[in-house]
């Protein structure tokens, strides 16, 4: 190109690009701005509620939820806002899912074996016992295509389910009596919810649901033998180590909890196309930063329960292979008087066989010859 064409094309260019700055500029003085495929009004603003299972500031979970309120509102420029509000603040925990659905709130926080009672197979998108991961369930949610059969569930319900968080693998629990044989859980009172309880049931004890804020005492008192609740982190801060004698690992009955937001298809719908990206890509944010928040407090917090003594311990197999097979008997019943457990739970199946292929020959090897 000759020096005059390139100072022609300088030229012409540079006309171009303010004609579209100006553009821009006229569009964002009127409020308004189109693309190909969206239309963004900068006069329309949004003002939803999310309620949660958690407590009122509960650590990571309702932070977590704050923190995607926060997240949301700047993206969008402050035309979403959201109110979190925990549990009991403005419904009860374990009425979310129905304030959602019936459009009384936009957003909740919360986990699917808590709707099992509504919908069994929601519970394999929250954890399965001796299942997989938070990897793998992210893995199996969010590229395995798991999603269309988490929606599917959903559905019937007008929400919109999506990854809001996982607590990664979890502590075993905590326990006033040495579990050394499967014949140690014979009469043993133990708090544990979904799929854990009926393993715990058909390993001769006896699962109960004790509100977080009772925990404590009721293990103090003899009310309960066991306990299990997250992990270090809030295990430590529950105070568990000064009631109970032994921390047990690994938590075979959650090994990889996905903690689930819900929407409200038809207030979803009435977004703008921007806002409804704005809100899947905050939430999925979400769920990878609780994920690591968990992972970094609770190595903290291990350390400080080692530097006081705690007496940690791991299952035997003793253990561990008799509550295994108990697990498989629970999923297939569940399996075998739920239909949508059963199509479920043959997809979860067929992406957990291919995924353990790898992980035998990465992590899995690395941690056991490696490190």
């Amino acid at each position: 190109m000759s020096n005059n064409g390139r100072r022609k094309f300088i030229k012409t260019g540079g006309l171009v690009a303010a004609a579209s700055a100006a553009g821009l500029l006229a569009a964002c003085d009127k409020k308004e701005l189109k693309t190909k495929d969206v239309n963004i009004n900068f006069n329309n603003t949004y003002h939803w509620k999310m309620v949660t299972t958690w407590p009122p500031n509960f650590p990571v979970l309702g932070e977590g939820c704050k923190l995607l309120a926060k997240w949301i509102e700047e993206m969008s420029g402050g035309r979403l806002k959201i109110d979190v509000y925990g549990g009991g603040e403005l419904i009860p925990s374990l009425e979310c899912f129905d304030a959602v659905s019936h459009g009384a709130v936009e957003m909740a926080s919360g986990s699917g074996y808590y709707w099992a009672g509504k919908i069994p197979s929601a519970q394999f998108f929250s954890s399965v016992p001796f299942g997989m991961n938070a990897q793998q369930m992210n893995a199996w949610i969010i590229n395995g295509e798991a999603n269309k059969l988490w929606d599917e569930i959903y559905e019937p319900f007008n929400l919109i389910p999506l990854p809001g968080g996982n607590t990664g693998v979890q502590a075993g629990g905590w326990y006033n009596k040495e579990i050394n044989t499967i014949e140690d859980y014979q009469g043993l009172k133990m708090r544990m919810p979904g799929l854990g309880s009926k393993i715990i049931n058909k390993a001769g004890g006896t699962a109960v649901l004790v509100a977080g804020g009772e925990l404590f005492t009721n293990l103090e008192r003899g009310v309960i033998d066991a306990t299990e609740w997250i992990g270090p982190y809030h295990d430590y801060l529950m105070g568990f180590h000064r009631v109970a004698k032994h921390y047990y690992y690994p938590g075979w009955h959650e090994p990889g909890t996905v903690l689930e937001m819900i929407m409200n298809k038809d207030k979803f719908n009435e977004l703008p196309r921007d806002l409804q990206e704005i809100v899947r890509s905050g939430i999925y944010r979400l769920n990878q930063w609780m994920l690591l928040e968990f992972e970094q407090k609770n190595s903290v917090y291990l350390q400080k329960m080692k530097d006081e003594n705690v007496d940690i311990r791991p299952f035997s197999k003793e253990v561990l292979n008799p509550l295994k097979e108990i697990a498989e008997e629970v999923v297939l019943e569940l399996v075998e008087s739920d239909a949508q457990s059963k199509k479920i739970y043959e997809h979860y199946t067929k992406f957990r066989k291919q995924i353990s292929g790898w992980s035998e020959i990465s992590e899995k090897y690395y941690y056991k010859n490696v490190l």
